[in-house]
This record gives C-alpha cells, structure tokens and sequence, in this order.
C-alpha cells in the first residue's frame, strides 16, 4: 500500500500492512495472545472485510480508498475505571489530524466517533485487556474516510466529499500525521495532562451545551450536554436536573436541521 515516515518516538515505527483481512483489531490481538510486542505497533489495511464499530455496529469502508487501522498501546498507568481517558486523547488526536483539513466544522461526537457538520467521517474502537485492576495493554482501531465519495448511508462522508482535493489525499502522509499527533496526545495522557485532555475534549465535542433530542429504552426527551465524567458517561440537563448515561444507554435523535 504505501511506505510511511512519521515523527513519532514509537507510534508507527513499526508497520505491518495486510492488503486484505477481517479486522486489524482482531489481527492485533491475536498478536498480542501469541508474540512479543512493542507498543505502538501499527496495523494497516486497504481492505477490512468485517470492521467494527461501536455498539456492534460494522464500519462500511471501500477498498483502497480510506484509513483502517489499529494501534497498540499500553497505558499501565491507568486503571479500568480510567479507560475512557485514552478514549479522550484518541478522539482528539484524530481530531487534531481532521480539522484543519476541512471547512466544515469538525467534532468528536460522544463517545468516540468524528463528525464533520452533520455526518460522520471517522470511527474508534478501543478493545482493553487489563492486569489486575490496571489497564495492560489497548488495541486502538481506527477508521477514516478519506477518498471514497459514495456511502450505503446519507449520515456518512468522507475528506474528498467535504475538502475535495484534484488527486484525493495522500493516505500515506496522512496515516503519518495521525501518528504524530495520537502519540502527542497519548504523551500528554501519559505525563498526567488530564486537564489539557479534559478540556480540548469539551470544547470540540459534537453538541456540547446545545438543545438536543436523545432517545433511550423508554423515552425520548430534549436536554443539554454539560459534561462527560470520570468513567466516561455522558452527562445531559433535563429541566434543572442531570442523568448520567453510559455507552449503548442513550443515543442521538437527529435535528430536523441534520
């Protein structure tokens, strides 16, 4: 596929690329079950026949024309309730990857995917393994549109739909940076940084103290996104009062204007 050179102490500098495989998740951890590894080994493909998402959901992605990759990372210094700190410095370094790409407002939208306006562009799954109550190793995979122009579904899109370029992006150069600028980030996570984190989440997150109507099991109701806490959970206002609501207990109703 391509050959890359990013300016990393070690995310990246190793790179195994598979032209065809079911998940690079799933390739990573298998590596993990059965070899040494180092941490920032980097898995690529141009062609994930079986991606996942959140929630069980698949990532649709074409051959040869986006980012399908895993990373892997070893956060000893954080314990399972702490997880969705990675969650943090992952989404945003994606972020600071996507947005001076595009004119359109990009945002990381809760709990790790990457929006640009109305529509998503990018995917994570972090899958851990923890050593007592520590985290012991993370395998990161990430999917980005980047040159494919046409989706199953309208809440999709890619770089090319949004900021096209005559010749589509160099999926090379920008795997590289997504490399300096995750490791940049997992740094500050790694150094204690978590205000820094904390704070650059917020202020790029998708809806953040705007009127919104999410749906859960029993009800559909308008509130007002005011935080995400400690372990993660998405904190929303509701008529002077907050819910606290983790992964697959709430979900997005698109705005009429979406």
């Amino acid at each position: 596929m391509y050959k890359i050179h990013p300016k990393t102490h070690f995310v990246g500098q190793i790179y195994q690329y598979l032209p065809s495989c079911q998940s690079t998740n799933d390739e990573a951890s298998a590596l993990l079950a059965h070899s040494d590894v180092v941490e920032g080994l980097l898995i690529a493909t141009d062609n994930q026949t079986d991606g996942r998402g959140q929630r069980g959901n698949t990532w649709e992605a074409q051959p040869a024309q986006n980012l399908t990759f895993s990373l892997l990372f070893k956060p000893t210094f954080l314990t399972a309730t702490e997880q969705f700190w990675l969650n943090m410095a992952v989404s945003l370094g994606v972020h600071d990857t996507i947005a001076p790409l595009v004119h359109e407002d990009c945002r990381v939208k809760w709990p790790n995917d990457l929006y640009i306006g109305f529509r998503k562009t990018g995917g994570i799954l972090i899958e851990n393994t923890l050593q007592g109550y520590n985290l012991a190793w993370s395998v990161v995979g990430i999917g980005l549109n980047v040159n494919q122009t046409e989706f199953s579904y309208s809440t999709a899109t890619s770089l090319q739909q949004e900021a096209p370029l005559p010749n589509g992006y160099d999926r090379a150069g920008l795997l590289a940076i997504l490399c300096e600028k995750l490791e940049k980030r997992y740094l500050q996570l790694r150094a204690g940084q978590r205000q820094v984190l904390k704070s650059d989440y917020m202020q790029t997150l998708y809806r953040y103290q705007q009127e919104t109507r999410f749906s859960t099991e029993d009800r559909t109701f308008m509130g007002m996104i005011v935080d995400v806490d400690e372990t993660g959970r998405l904190v929303v206002a509701e008529a002077g009062r907050t819910h606290r609501f983790g992964f697959k207990e709430v979900s997005f109703v698109p705005m009429t204007s979406e």
